[in-house]
């Protein structure tokens, strides 16, 4: 197991990186070796991006020094989207069974757990998100059909996309986690344009169902002093509240957001107008 730290880049800092510098602060790569779980710890509301791509072994989460508890889920909550064959997460003494695009939020609390593949020749893939967690909720396996879905967009601005809220306060009790898929249509580009910010809590996405040679533009930064960075598939990207985070794909693609902060209301957004960009 591994963990990487990414400390806060303020604004005016953040207009100053090159390319490189910008990749080193805000995208991830590397997320899913086989037979490891990789982890990077962000100071944008303490939280932790990871995969685990279990092989012939099974592989437990363990807490570490950056984590600062004797368990990983002593004083935080769990997000775990499965985007890779059939996987199982074993925890807290339960067994559960996540297909591709299921999830399962593991609540404060939560002891011995640990990621299988039950074919290491088509290994899961599980893409997690970890926030401080105030309260024990309850443990919930969320399916596509179970998340909330919400059809947006217009092909006329090619960003026809379907949302699924997965822990979202309408479907699954967590302290600040927010989390869920949406999925580019074949056609269209954007995944969210007007772009936003939310000063009030931070972002992270991670792009996946992308072929190899595809390629999303993400948009960063202040509306008034905007940056890009190429992605590739399962990447993730850090997004503080004061930056934008839009995107458009060289062909359809899919990510995972997730949001940590001061609240969970999936609308508390200030839209910014398309004269406002530069």
């Amino acid at each position: 197991m591994s963990i990487n730290i990414r400390q806060v880049s303020s604004p005016a800092e953040t207009r100053t990186l090159d390319t490189t510098l910008l990749r080193d602060n805000y995208l991830i790569t590397d997320i899913f070796v086989k037979g490891s779980i990789s982890m990077t710890y962000s100071h944008l509301d303490r939280t932790v991006v990871g995969g685990a791509m279990p092989g012939s072994d099974p592989l437990d989460l363990q807490s570490c020094k950056q984590i600062g508890s004797v368990n990983f889920l002593d004083r935080r909550e769990l997000g775990i989207i499965n985007i890779g064959d059939h996987g199982i997460v074993n925890a807290g003494g339960e067994k559960y069974n996540l297909d591709p695009t299921d999830c399962l939020y593991l609540p404060k609390g939560t002891k011995d757990i640990r990621f299988e593949s039950p074919d290491p020749d088509s290994p899961a893939k599980f893409y997690f998100i970890s926030t401080p967690a105030h309260h024990a909720f309850n443990a919930q396996k969320i399916t596509a059909q179970d998340a909330n879905l919400l059809e947006l967009g217009t092909q006329s601005a090619a960003n026809v996309r379907s949302l699924r809220q997965y822990i979202h306060p309408d479907i699954c009790q967590s302290c600040q986690l927010v989390m869920g898929i949406t999925m580019i249509k074949d056609g269209s580009i954007w995944n969210t344009m007007p772009a936003h910010t939310h000063d009030r809590r931070s972002e992270v996405y991670l792009y996946f169902d992308m072929q190899e040679d595809t390629r999303v533009f993400h948009l960063m930064g202040q509306p008034d002093e905007t940056r890009h960075i190429v992605v590739a598939n399962e990447q993730a990207i850090l997004s503080p509240g004061w930056s934008i985070h839009s995107g458009a794909g060289t062909a359809r693609y899919c990510f995972i957001w997730s949001m940590a902060g001061d609240n969970q209301d999936f609308t508390d957004m200030d839209i910014v107008e398309m004269k406002d960009l530069r």
